[in-house]
């Protein structure tokens, strides 16, 4: 029963949803796994699965992780629906983080090592507490623009939290599922914090959204242009590369937007889309919204492969 309840109701969301609220879907989807993951773990503890003393430390480490995944997800999903619009920030506040971080470990620790007895119930509790707020504690402070990386980090935490507990659990499905995305997840956010000149250490160490970042800016001057200017500029040109962005999304402007670029064609301009990894906040976001309004795929690039042309583009 539970397992058809959520089948219907993840699949009326998943063709309700409108795309541009794909993102925070995919957060609170993804949240829910991890929430999965610290219920099997609670599980696990209470019906004796752990026997072990590594079953045990497997047990409250992906315990841990699930929680972490579990409440950062639904403060992402807050921040992409609008519900939180600004990060929230406090003096000292890495260091609130690494303690309560390492309350937890401690807390973990002493249910491990007084398992099963009377003693070992209220350190469990607290625990699972401690977990869930660094979760919440970790979040806040990240901007909105830095969300696809968050998300994309909680997918790996989940899948690492689920590979974890079917080890306790002696479920090969469950291994072989959580290793299977808590890799592809660490692969995803490392390849997406490079595409925003951000080291994954930053990223680990939840150094999100800082005013002062380590990134190097755009050289050059920025020259300003009104819509009647870029129309006769790309009309004249040989050569238009279009970047696409979230506004484009929000706006719901690609049908519109195809329909200039076919008049572009007609008249022998050669156009390309130009796709950032995380443009529309979210890897494949753009994509599908192009392929939305029909655009051929051949004029579709990734980052990498078209960089090059910018330097002899015309129009951008």
């Amino acid at each position: 029963m539970a397992l058809l309840l959520g089948c219907l109701w993840t699949g009326w969301r998943g063709r309700t949803v409108q795309m541009t609220a794909m993102p925070q879907m995919v957060a609170i989807f993804n949240g829910m796994g991890g929430g999965s993951a610290a219920s099997l773990a609670a599980v696990s503890l209470l019906s004796d699965h752990a026997t072990s003393g590594l079953h045990l430390s497997v047990t409250i480490v992906g315990a841990l992780i699930g929680c972490i995944s579990f409440t950062g997800s639904i403060i992402a999903w807050a921040k992409l629906d609008g519900r939180m619009r600004k990060p929230v920030r406090f003096g000292g506040q890495r260091i609130f983080n690494a303690a309560l971080f390492l309350i937890a470990l401690v807390l973990g620790a002493l249910t491990v090592m007084q398992y099963a007895t009377p003693q070992g119930v209220l350190p469990g509790i607290l625990f699972f507490a401690a977990a869930l707020l660094f979760g919440v504690c970790m979040t806040l402070p990240i901007g909105g623009a830095d969300m696809p990386v968050v998300i994309s980090l909680y997918n790996a935490f989940t899948g690492l939290a689920v590979g974890l507990e079917g080890y306790v659990m002696g479920n090969p499905a469950l291994m072989i599922a959580g290793m299977v995305v808590g890799s592809a997840g660490t692969l995803l956010t490392a390849l997406m914090a490079k595409a925003m000149n951000r080291s994954l250490t930053n990223v680990l160490f939840s150094n999100f959204g800082d005013t002062a970042s380590s990134a190097k800016g755009p050289e050059g001057e920025m020259k300003s242009a009104d819509p009647s200017d870029a129309a006769t500029s790309m009309r004249y040109a040989s050569s238009v590369i279009i970047v696409p962005g979230y506004g484009l999304a929000v706006a719901q402007a690609q049908q519109k937007l195809y329909e200039f670029v076919k008049m572009l064609v007609a008249d022998g301009v050669d156009v390309k889309f130009a796709i950032h990894p995380v443009a529309g906040r979210m890897p494949g976001h753009m994509n599908v919204l192009l392929a939305e309004a029909g655009v051929p795929y051949d004029m579709i690039c990734d980052m990498d492969d078209i960089n090059d042309s910018f330097a002899t583009t015309d129009v951008a």
